[in-house]
């Protein structure tokens, strides 16, 4: 199917996380500086406190070379939160956003969660499909998308 290879954070990957959902962000959808500082606070927090008996973060490679990433969180005792969800544009359509999300949702279900969470926002066409994929369905809207007033805010969400 495709060359990925997954493998968890070393040193400097905490940034290019938060440094390439940033300028991403702002390439494909103009978001701004504000939502890569969201993104910074929310990967500082999991890296302070992170558990590797309950969490887990992949980076994918394509030839040596980062191309996504993905996070399984702890959310509380029985659900775990997919984030920092992402792939990059050239490696779009070679299995890697299949490879994050097969990997987190199999870690979580390993180490004992019952439901899986992830917060996004409407219009991620390419994204959403693959969280229907593997069975996420829309739990809630809560309200407008703090980066982007064009979009809603979306909590999808499956059981394990």
């Amino acid at each position: 199917m495709s060359d990925v290879q997954l493998r968890g954070p070393r040193p400097g990957d905490w940034g290019w996380i938060v440094s390439r959902h940033g300028a991403l962000y702002f390439a494909e959808y103009g978001w701004g500086t504000d939502y890569e500082a969201y993104v910074a606070h929310a990967v500082g927090e999991l890296a302070e406190n992170f558990d590797p008996a309950r969490e887990a973060v992949w980076i994918a490679e394509l030839g040596g070379a980062p191309v996504g990433s993905i996070a399984c969180a702890r959310k509380d005792d029985e659900t775990a939160q997919l984030r920092f969800f992402l792939a990059e544009p050239e490696a779009r359509g070679r299995g890697v956003g299949l490879a994050l999300i097969r990997a987190c949702l199999e870690f979580a279900t390993e180490v004992g969660y019952r439901r899986m969470l992830l917060w996004t926002c409407s219009g991620l066409v390419a994204s959403r499909a693959l969280y229907e994929r593997h069975g996420f369905t829309l739990e809630s809207e809560p309200g407008p998308f703090p980066y982007d007033a064009t979009r809603t805010e979306q909590i999808l969400a499956r059981d394990l």
